[in-house]
């Protein structure tokens, strides 16, 4: 009864953590560039003066699906896509690197590239200033140029190019502001990284999958409940042939 409480009481607690998580993924559905979180479970022993007969349920790592999302086209200047594997690098608001793959930008008040919750998007020099009344196009490469409303069409200037990285998934974490970092907080440009202009990456969410997986943890949950009663349950039955003892 013992082991049963604490297997039951644990893998409950876990169950619901999990239906956070895809309840989180399901909210973010429709995110640009956004990336499934993932839980993994595995039993851990209860270390005691006692035998080893219970275990905990933890939750092992948190980790991410980094599979690509559906490319949409928006045919918006300052949209981006990462077409294959790489990230666009941003600042964080303590100054670090962090790397996404949301490329909806948007030009700041003081004329600096950003992304569009306000993160400053770093090019291989730093980050990017935008001449005001300008036509803005990207490049394959990265390559941010400009042409001035007053001349079009007319000749372009270069304004600078993107960084785009890409560090192995296997160290990527993610922050508590949606972006992904490394443990060293830097990552060497990849010249094979490119974009596609005019375009945003869609969540890799699947819907229908979350939405399966919610009602299976619900299940799931049920069954622990049952558990916990059927220990109680067990519990009042052996009182009671005590006491007739």
């Amino acid at each position: 009864m013992d082991r049963l409480i604490y297997t039951a009481m644990t893998g409950a607690k876990h169950i619901l953590d999990q239906q956070a998580t895809t309840a989180h993924n399901l909210a973010n559905a429709t995110s640009t560039g956004f990336k499934a979180q993932i839980d993994s479970f595995r039993a851990v022993p209860v270390i005691s003066e006692g035998l080893p007969t219970r275990a905990f349920v933890v939750d092992a790592t948190v980790g991410a699906d980094f599979n690509s999302g559906a490319i949409q086209s928006t045919g918006r200047d300052l949209d981006v896509a990462i077409q294959g594997e790489g990230w666009l690098v941003v600042q964080r608001a303590d100054g670090s690197e962090g790397y996404t793959r949301n490329g909806s930008l948007k030009v700041s008040e003081n004329g600096v590239l950003q992304t569009a919750t306000r993160l400053t998007v770093m090019g291989d020099g730093g980050p990017i200033s935008i001449p005001p009344d300008v036509a803005i196009s990207i490049a394959k490469d990265g390559t941010i140029s400009s042409v001035e409303n007053g001349t079009l069409p007319g000749p372009s200037n270069v304004i600078g190019r993107l960084k785009l990285v890409n560090p192995p998934v296997s160290i990527l974490t993610r922050a508590s502001d949606g972006t992904f970092v490394t443990p060293s907080g830097t990552a060497e440009v990849d010249v094979n990284v490119n974009v596609v202009n005019g375009a945003l990456e869609s969540s890799n969410v699947n819907v229908v999958d979350a939405m399966v997986t919610m009602i299976s943890l619900a299940r799931q949950f049920e069954t622990q409940m049952k558990l916990i009663q059927n220990a109680e349950n067990n519990a009042n039955k052996a009182s009671q042939l005590l006491s007739m003892g």
